[in-house]
């Protein structure tokens, strides 16, 4: 198992990780094509990616971005390793570089993912990580509810 850190998404990898967001994420936030995903990666700005890479294969993602002067981040894993310390590992390389980190985490389990099987809300996990929440600050559409999540270097 190593984290891998890159600035470019060659074509293979961007194919890897539409395919697991889509795998993990909510149905209602997955991708219909390649070319949207694509779309999605080149509106962030300023990006770093960490692959976390088991047996050559990459089981995990996690990148940060700028978005309004803050540094926001997004981390999936395959759900065949949750709850193995992988998450924590991928957070933690992003916090070596970053100040604070800001992202959006979904407080509920309403959702369902592409297999039929609920979406668990992570926030417990960045809560143990030492992230703090925003509750007044949410995002609630059609596809998305969740609420704004943030951690500060002490």
């Amino acid at each position: 198992m190593h984290i891998t850190n890159t600035l470019q998404l060659y074509q293979k990898d961007k194919e890897i990780l539409y395919h697991l967001w889509n795998q993990e994420y909510p149905v209602n936030i997955n991708y219909a094509t390649l070319a949207d995903f694509e779309n999605y990666l080149s509106g962030l700005a300023n990006v770093n990616h960490y692959f976390l890479v088991i047996q050559e294969n990459i089981m995990g993602w996690s990148f940060t971005f700028d978005r309004n002067g803050e540094k926001w981040f997004g981390l999936i894993l395959d759900s065949s390793i949750h709850q193995k310390g992988y998450g924590t590992l991928m957070l933690n390389e992003a916090k070596k570089l970053e100040t604070s980190l800001y992202g959006w985490v979904m407080d509920h389990d309403r959702d369902l993912k592409s297999n039929g099987e609920p979406y668990k809300s992570p926030l417990g996990f960045y809560l143990k990580n030492g992230f703090i929440t925003f509750p007044d600050v949410r995002i609630d559409t059609e596809k998305f509810s969740a609420v704004k999540i943030g951690w500060a270097r002490g």
